[in-house]
């Protein structure tokens, strides 16, 4: 049955803002899109209803787009392969695209671009990607396996997605709500998302580079592993050292796309800067798996994720930006080279707002069981537990915030703290007590155990009593702090503080003439609005000495009189 588009009074999915926003990118479509869904009989499956509405909105916001809706013991459901509801198929005709699984969340988000890359019938792949895709000889059926909270599965999703317009004779992508088949996601081993399994015997966790997810598709192993096959080493495969690097010039270029290189895209384009913003990952940083942001001014209770694009969306009226482009090499001399997988950038200044990643613990068993039952990200993995007992390791804002997040998603959480009292907002401390959240204070884990297939449980310390006990666990969040990502600043030989961050001064400058730093990589107060105003003062900064450059009088800025 095919959704039809009416007048009739119509019961809306999607919200009115949601329904402008999705008309307007529709208007870009070339050729018709079909959604096919397949759903079963069951009453309590209430993920069905939502897929077909969700199908029928889109139907009606595009006359490119149509909604079909089959019950699962329809004669298509067998030719097609269908045997899980609800299940959506994107252009059957052509692909072999489908959503296992409502796509709730952030999985929309995929869907979205799914049905705009399948209307065009274009792949978007880098050419880097294309030339290995040729390689490939045999099917490959990837399955990636995501929740509706988690920021990076519709990035590794869309990989598939792309490689599948690319090569529809060989390769078929397939998104799976973990939370929706807790039973396939057991067959698999799913204890981190996104989780990709590339074949019934290799698989990977995380968000992976296109031109790495290509390599590992197409060779079903690690892309080490892969390359050394190929006689290449890692550090061989910058892009000046190929061929089809594009060479582009800019004034500005900002690494990282969180707040701060965010921020300093806007006020260096306003400043009359050309600049573009790269981030090796997505775009947001931290702040994208932030379930709620409760301290920005302006907003007394927002989605991480929903700020990220509104920053996001504030950024592109003004500068390029620009996600999953990893920086290989940076090179300061007349003029700043900034070279990625996907080409070079000559700038005349450069913006390090690189972020922090998460401080891990460093005990036996972490790193066996990270992805499997220890994670960072609650936003992401929180969904897998519902129902399950985990610890969360930690006493700031970041691990209250997880510990409350968890408790509304049905986790049966316990925070675990070093100390006996927090470090986190007293607001915080109040939701977690009026929350009955569990804390074992004064207490750090010695031990993560379990077997070939699961974590069990942790062993910890109490630091008062030095007595040991075991506590027995589904998983464990870890939420302890951050290590500034300072690599590529280290290489270009910027300062670092005794800490490990950036050392700048008040106007953001580092130690390198034309080379700034703001965010969380400078360390101090980690906070988004302080990204915020960082990353304004550097860009700022970076427009008054291209004006003025004080190097070529040998007077520091403060210096002026």
């Amino acid at each position: 049955m095919t959704a039809k588009k009416t007048t009739d009074t119509y019961e809306w999915l999607i919200p009115e803002e949601g329904q402008k926003h999705l008309t307007d990118i529709f208007k870009n479509l070339k050729g018709p899109v079909r959604l096919v869904t397949f759903t079963d009989s069951d009453p309590k499956n209430e993920f069905n209803a939502y897929m077909t509405r969700f199908a029928d909105d889109l139907a009606r916001l595009s006359d490119k787009i149509t909604a079909e809706h089959h019950p699962m013991d329809d004669d298509s459901a067998a030719r097609l392969d269908v045997t899980l509801s609800p299940t959506m198929l994107v252009n059957p005709e052509a692909y072999r695209i489908r959503f296992t699984g409502a796509p709730l969340g952030e999985e929309a988000r995929a869907l979205i671009e799914t049905i705009f890359l399948a209307s065009v019938g274009v792949s978007g792949l880098s050419p880097t990607s294309i030339q290995l895709l040729e390689e490939l000889t045999e099917e490959r059926h990837p399955r990636i396996f995501s929740s509706p909270g988690c920021p990076y599965c519709p990035g590794q999703f869309m990989n598939a997605v792309k490689c599948a317009i690319a090569k529809p004779e060989l390769v078929s992508a397939e998104c799976v709500n973990s939370d929706e088949f807790p039973e396939l996601s057991d067959k698999y081993k799913v204890g981190s998302v996104p989780h990709t399994q590339f074949s019934e015997t290799f698989s990977g966790v995380g968000l992976m580079p296109e031109e790495r997810f290509t390599l590992e598709l197409v060779a079903l192993k690690g892309a080490e592993a892969a390359l050394k096959e190929r006689g290449i080493q890692p550090q061989e495969t910058h892009a000046h050292g190929s061929q089809a690097s594009e060479v582009e010039e800019v004034d500005v270029v900002i690494l990282g796309a969180g707040p701060a290189g965010l921020t300093a895209g806007i006020y260096a384009e306003r400043s009359g800067l050309r600049s573009v913003v790269l981030d090796k990952s997505i775009i947001g940083g931290q702040v994208a798996t932030t379930p709620n942001v409760e301290n920005y001014p302006g907003f007394k209770n927002v989605g991480g994720m929903n700020l990220v694009e509104i920053l996001t969306a504030h950024t592109r009226e003004y500068s390029n930006v620009r996600e999953n482009e990893s920086v290989e090499e940076v090179k300061i001399g007349k003029h700043i080279e900034v070279f990625t997988a996907k080409g070079t950038y000559v700038a005349k200044a450069l913006i390090l707002a690189t972020g922090a990643q998460w401080r891990h613990l460093g005990i036996p068993g972490e790193k066996q069981y990270y992805g499997n039952g220890v994670s960072s990200c609650a936003s992401c993995d929180g969904y897998t537990y519902k129902g399950k007992k985990v610890l969360m390791v930690g006493g700031g804002n970041t691990a209250l915030t997880d510990a409350l997040h968890l408790k509304n998603l049905g986790v049966d959480v316990t925070v675990v703290h070093r100390r006996d009292a927090f470090r986190a907002e007293q607001a915080l401390q109040g939701a977690l007590e009026r929350d009955g959240i569990p804390v074992i204070w004064d207490t750090v884990l010695e031990e993560i155990y379990g077997d070939a297939e699961h974590l069990k449980g942790v062993k910890l310390r109490n630091v008062k009593t030095d007595t040991e006990t075991l506590q027995e666990c589904d998983g464990v969040f870890v939420a302890i702090g951050h290590v500034a990502n300072t690599d590529i600043a280290t290489d270009i030989g910027v300062h670092l503080q005794p800490d490990g961050s950036i050392k700048v001064d008040r106007s953001m400058r580092t130690n390198i003439p034309r080379v700034y730093a703001a965010g969380d990589v400078t360390g101090g107060v980690r906070q988004i609005v302080t990204a915020v105003g960082e990353g304004a003062t550097a860009a700022l900064s970076a427009f008054e000495d291209l004006q003025n450059p004080y190097w070529k009088t040998g007077k520091h800025p403060a210096e002026r009189s």
